[in-house]
């Protein structure tokens, strides 16, 4: 049975992946101006299922322990690799602030899927208000930027909401499937090795192939991505994913765009703190709070 609160060690630890993703969106909008974002989410996901399979041939711990894995884990790879592809293509027919609200709509899917699919993680009105809370933060530091509704932009609004719905399923899935039979360092394996081959594919289908020589930027960027985030950053996800309810894990991810406009405006391009991302952060902090709130406390 899952704790039904967080405590602070889990809770310090969701802040510091929020804020490592919340770098990573700087970090790639600088690797993209010398490579693909397909390519590089492939070459992410081919650099951490190397290191990955080391590691795991090291302990000597079996890569599918039976076909019933097998098949979770293709599952699992396959619903990555389309969530990013609908994030990729949708970015490109609609606003990237659009993005950012439209994406993180994740948590209460997932809060809904852990509602019915999952035991010992119910949702309650102390965790609705919470995500609420914090989804509203998310729109409070994107709203000056969201633009109008368009038939125009729809398209893209719509693939950027069934990326966040799957990267909603995917959670949903590994914890019902996987969670049980496998350890983080499996789990996290199958949804990169097996997004690996889908992401080459839509990289030849839509982008253009011709990379010229990388500078010292770009192979940070590719560094960044392929070993903090995506293989170092998400075993410590998918370690906390086994433990605690996802919808209480999720619900942190609210932290990350707050946490990425801070570092890339702020940090990176020298801009001042505005009032819109100290209320963002106030809101997201209130939503967590009552997200983590105990259960039958008064």
């Amino acid at each position: 049975m899952y704790r039904a609160q967080l405590r602070w060690q889990p809770i310090a630890i969701l802040l510091v992946l929020a804020l490592i993703w919340g770098a990573n969106m700087a970090i790639i909008k600088l690797g993209a101006r010398e490579l693909p974002p397909l390519l590089m989410a492939a070459l992410r996901s081919t650099v951490a299922s190397a290191c990955l399979y080391v590691w795991i041939k090291s302990k000597k711990i079996s890569l599918f322990p039976s076909v019933n894995v097998l098949v979770h884990g293709i599952v699992v790879g396959l619903l990555f690799g389309c969530e990013f592809a609908c994030i990729y293509v949708g970015l490109q027919h609609t606003l990237a602030s659009r993005t950012y609200v439209l994406l993180y709509t994740t948590p209460f899917f997932v809060a809904v899927g852990a509602h019915f699919l999952l035991e010992d993680d119910r949702l309650n009105p102390w965790k609705a208000a919470g995500l609420a809370s914090a989804f509203a933060g998310v729109v409070t530091l994107f709203m000056k930027d969201l633009g109008s509704f368009s038939l125009t932009t729809l398209p893209g609004d719509l693939m950027i909401l069934v990326g966040g719905l799957l990267w909603a399923s995917t959670t949903i899935y590994l914890k019902k499937y996987l969670v049980h039979r496998t350890i983080p360092l499996q789990t996290l394996f199958y949804q990169v090795f097996f997004s690996a081959p889908l992401l080459f594919l839509m990289s030849i289908a839509f982008e253009d192939q011709v990379v010229p020589s990388l500078s010292w930027v770009g192979a940070f960027s590719v560094f960044y991505q392929c070993i903090i985030v995506a293989f170092l950053s998400y075993l410590v996800w998918f370690e906390l994913i086994h433990r605690y309810p996802v919808s209480l894990l999720h619900g942190f991810s609210f932290f990350t765009p707050v946490f990425g406009v801070f570092l890339s405006g702020a940090l990176i391009m020298g801009e001042v703190i505005t009032p819109s991302l100290l209320m963002a952060l106030a809101l997201v902090t209130l939503g967590m709070i009552l997200v983590n709130r105990r259960p039958g406390t008064g």
